[in-house]
């Protein structure tokens, strides 16, 4: 199976770096390779490192469970073909552009190589910020492209704005991310479920259901549909319904049978779906969809199901 790689982009300062942190801490046992641009100013917290090089001008951090952060440099291509003999058994790859990079780009780039499959574009954005970034002359341009690839924005530091400016910079954004959702947050503090709809666990492996986010202030600002489709069900339709413009679909991901009775993985993530061969052993009849709260059109989707099935 192909290894997933999510690509994190978005200009200087937007919180790509505190992002990355975040999944670490998160990452309940899956091994993470992480791909950054270079070591510059350390990337990763230091306690989290427990070993390698970066420190002595190398390119290699051993990250606390099993996890790895590699500098790339100007060869991307090159590290993802070194990847898997450097550490064999990774689950999945964040790739961290530079600030001015186009995550697009890198995400074409990624489906070059059969080892990898793009799951999602994450793109940063500054909420206090974003809006002047793309009316300047000499940035702009690159900051409304960055915007335009993305399967997710998370619009960070949403805490330094007020309430009516944040509303208007996510209905901005959201017109500028015509492909993607558009996630409000403070000090990129959103689900790791989001960004790679991952499922730790025994064994340290990807499931192939997405988890419901945990925890009260996930609680607070998301919510989640668990929907048992144990017949055939027909997933290009259900795929068009989840990625609808008026769905509210964040996040989503399970097991089905399809109309042929082929068991297939359906994923989706802001308006990309991607149905692909279930791997041997799953187990069929299950899919979790994740929203922001208040606005997961859960009686469309709980419908859509119904009618596909």
């Amino acid at each position: 199976m192909p290894v997933p790689v999510t690509v994190i982009g978005g200009y200087l300062g937007a919180g790509k770096t505190t992002l990355v942190n975040h999944l670490l801490r998160a990452a309940d046992g899956l091994r993470l390779a992480v791909l950054v641009n270079d070591f510059g100013a350390l990337p990763i917290d230091r306690d989290l490192i427990v070993g390698g090089d970066g420190d002595d001008g190398g390119d290699t951090l051993e990250i606390s469970g099993g996890c790895i952060c590699c500098s790339y440099g100007s060869d991307l291509m090159e590290a993802l073909l070194e990847l898997p003999r450097r550490r064999p058994g990774i689950d999945r790859v964040l790739i961290e552009t530079s600030g001015v990079a186009l995550p697009g780009m890198v995400a074409s780039a990624v489906g070059l190589l059969e080892a990898y499959a793009l799951d999602g574009i994450v793109v940063l954005a500054d909420a206090e910020t974003v809006r002047r970034q793309a009316a300047d002359a000499y940035i702009g341009d690159t900051i409304t492209r960055q915007l335009a690839a993305a399967d997710l924005v998370i619009l960070n530091r949403c805490d330094l704005v007020g309430a009516m400016a944040r509303d208007e910079t996510v209905r901005w954004v959201a017109g500028k991310a015509p492909n993607g959702r558009v996630v409000p947050a403070e000090r990129c503090a959103v689900p790791a479920e989001l960004v790679l709809g991952l499922h730790g666990g025994a064994g340290g492996r990807e499931s192939n259901v997405l988890r419901t986010p945990g925890g009260v202030a996930a609680s607070v600002l998301y919510e989640s549909l668990e929907l048992t489709l144990d017949r055939a069900v027909d997933v290009g339709q259900m795929a068009r319904a989840l990625t609808a413009p008026g769905s509210g679909v964040l996040r989503a991901k399970g097991c089905l049978r399809d109309e042929s009775g082929r068991l297939v993985i359906l994923q989706v993530v802001g308006r990309r779906a991607e149905i692909t061969a279930a791997p041997a052993g799953a187990t069929p009849g299950t899919l979790v969809v994740i929203g922001l709260r208040g606005q997961l059109d859960r009686a469309g989707v709980g419908g859509a199901a119904y009618l596909s099935s």
